[in-house]
């Protein structure tokens, strides 16, 4: 091979090796783009994720929204935004007052074991019950039970007043009410199991379209807020005897001396 042939052989494997040089660079530099690019969009994806989350966790819930929404207040019902609650004769001079929040396990243990004598009081003429609902025990627990059984319960209020307290007490009954870490009642579906209880309510239509579709979720939270402004009303259940809180009757036998301790008597 000739000097000349040998000079030009070499300088087109420089020019090859120049060109695949510059291909791998291209190619590498092509590379690198694509990861950048693609990190971007992870990033991107993460930080829309976290921005959804966000937006998510500050949107209003179903309640917030029923705290501004217009009240629908239930029959049977008076005063602003129907948050007075009164069954029994109302010519009588005496006033029983409960205020009760529907999971709470002490109101449940007084339903279920003086509940049923409060109530024949009431029927009998003795006095008049009214009723103050709260739902405080959602915000120490979590969950919306006490929410949903109360609009629940306007619903039954909307049927009648009986149909009210008899629900009122399949809710309340040891069969129905849940521990209160278990957030039962907040499923329509078990509210309208326990309803079917209750001769009024049984396949009501009526009533069960006004659970599932929230007819009474602004009146709840309105009779909530009425509950949380309530004077003297720590805990529940808290029973005023005319307007004096008494000390939670753990026996019928404690309700009645209650009575007769206010100046309830026949």
């Amino acid at each position: 091979m000739s000097k000349r042939n040998s000079q030009a052989a070499k300088s087109a494997a420089r020019e090859r090796l120049r060109v695949e040089r510059e291909r791998q660079a291209k190619r590498e530099k092509a590379r690198r783009q694509l990861i950048v690019a693609g990190s971007i969009v992870a990033v991107l994806a993460i930080a829309g994720g976290i921005g959804y989350a966000v937006v998510q966790n500050n949107e209003p819930s179903k309640w917030d929204a029923a705290a501004d929404a217009k009240v629908v207040a239930p029959a049977n019902t008076s005063g602003t935004n129907g948050t007075t609650i009164v069954a029994g004769d109302s010519k009588t001079k005496n006033t029983v007052h409960l205020y009760e929040d529907a999971r709470c396990p002490a109101c449940a243990s007084f339903e279920q074991t003086v509940g049923e004598t409060v109530n024949k009081g009431m029927t009998d003429g003795d006095y008049k019950l009214s009723f103050t609902l709260g739902t405080f025990l959602d915000g120490n627990l979590g969950g919306d039970g006490s929410k949903n059984a109360l609009s629940a319960l306007g619903a039954a209020l909307n049927v009648s007043t009986d149909a009210f307290l008899e629900y009122k007490t399949a809710l309340y009954s040891t069969k129905y009410h849940p521990e209160e870490t278990k957030d039962e009642f907040s499923k329509d579906s078990y509210l309208i199991k326990v309803a079917d209880t209750v001769d009024a309510l049984k396949g009501n239509k009526k009533f069960q379209d006004a659970v599932e579709k929230g007819t009474y979720d602004a009146w709840a939270m309105k009779m909530s807020k009425t509950f949380d402004d309530a004077k003297g009303v720590d805990s529940t259940p808290t029973i005023k005897i005319n307007d004096k809180v008494i000390k939670n009757p753990s026996t019928v036998a404690d309700w009645q001396t209650a009575l007769k301790d206010a100046g309830v008597t026949k």
